[in-house]
């Protein structure tokens, strides 16, 4: 089987392509919508890969729009490289924390601190978790089941961050 040669960020913006032509602002709203919970993607990201993604044949460029919005649309050879990119093993997945992160310097922080931390931690987990959980019965009610399930993985994860938070020494 032959390598896509994509990157996830490359391939999630062809997936998202797969919905119709959109410009990079409208690729970052439904990426917002429809990722978020579960992977994050940044406005640069999105602008890096668009030309790189253009200069591969992968996407077209359509007519400029209002304050010169340029629409992608994905190309044939963007939607076989997309179809390679899906049946490839992924290589364990990333953890990318920043409360966890800072916990493993927690000898350099005072007790307060560390408090404080999981107290915002606390309240942006519960917050997320809310937010998953939503979007996912949502997602059931619109019968998107692969939704659904992602949005799942999200819950689990917030879930997952709360009670690691409880556990977390404070100094």
């Amino acid at each position: 089987m032959a390598e896509s040669g994509i990157n996830p960020t490359a391939a999630a913006l062809l997936g998202l392509l797969h919905e119709g032509p959109m410009t990079g602002g409208q690729l970052m709203a439904a990426a917002e919508r429809r990722l978020a919970p579960f992977w994050s993607m940044t406005r640069s990201q999105v602008y890096r890969e668009l030309p790189a993604l253009a200069e591969q044949g992968y996407v077209r460029l359509g007519k400029p729009g209002p304050r010169s919005s340029q629409p992608y649309a994905i190309t044939a050879a963007g939607k076989r490289t997309f179809s390679r990119w899906l049946v490839e093993n992924p290589t364990g997945g990333t953890v990318r924390n920043p409360i966890a992160l800072r916990v493993a310097f927690g000898e350099q922080h005072s007790g307060n601190q560390l408090r404080s931390l999981y107290a915002t931690a606390g309240e942006y987990h519960t917050a997320a978790l809310a937010s998953a959980r939503e979007q996912a019965k949502d997602a059931k009610k619109a019968g998107d089941a692969y939704g659904a399930a992602a949005l799942e993985f999200a819950v689990a994860y917030h879930k997952a961050a709360l009670s690691w938070l409880k556990t977390a020494p404070t100094g």
